[in-house]
């Protein structure tokens, strides 16, 4: 497991858990954990993140959620 000094909690995670983590890499690749299992680490470019988080602010993603 990463140590958590090279995590960055988000700013919307509070102090409750369920926390969202996110580092960069030194090769550009984002990587992504949660606080309750932070053993499984999801690991993206941040031109398909930045087109994720886009299109979550605007919205395009909704319907994915019932």
């Amino acid at each position: 497991m990463a140590t958590t000094h090279n995590w960055r909690k988000s700013s919307y995670s509070g102090n409750a858990g369920n926390c969202v983590y996110v580092r960069g890499d030194r090769d550009g690749t984002l990587r992504l954990r949660e606080s309750d299992v932070p053993d499984t680490i999801l690991a993206t470019h941040p031109t398909a993140f930045g087109a994720f988080i886009r299109a979550a602010k605007a919205g395009k993603l909704d319907r994915l959620i019932s």
